[in-house]
């Protein structure tokens, strides 16, 4: 099983990015997914996660600026970030709990992808 991000980048105050993320491989089922992420010197937070019903939470600092959705059909993950502050500036990384063929159940992180925002 691997996970793919992609969609970061370097963004103005204010401004916007949609990060993806597929999972692919010998899948059986994807539960709960999520975005966290990792700023410079600071311990890995969740930022947001979604249950394979579409049920999501949020950190706090983060509540009414981005979205997180699925596609169950293609295993995918986004994660919409609007208003975007500096303090977003982190390495984003998607994470699933993943149902292998076999039934073996695993969790899996993706590559990472940077997020800058400049003021």
């Amino acid at each position: 099983v691997q996970l793919q991000a992609s969609g970061g980048g370097l963004v103005q105050l204010g401004g916007s990015l949609r990060l993806s993320c597929v999972v692919s491989g010998s899948i059986l089922l994807v539960n709960g997914m999520g975005w966290y992420r990792q700023a410079l010197g600071q311990e890995r937070e969740v930022v947001a996660v979604i249950s394979n019903r579409g049920t999501t939470n949020y950190v706090d600092s983060v509540i009414g600026r981005f979205t997180i959705s699925r596609d169950n059909d293609k295993n995918t993950v986004y994660l919409q970030m609007n208003s975007l502050k500096p303090e977003d500036t982190a390495v984003y990384y998607c994470y699933a709990d993943v149902v292998r063929t076999g039934y073996a159940r695993d969790q899996y992180w993706g590559q990472g992808t940077q997020v800058t925002v400049s003021s």
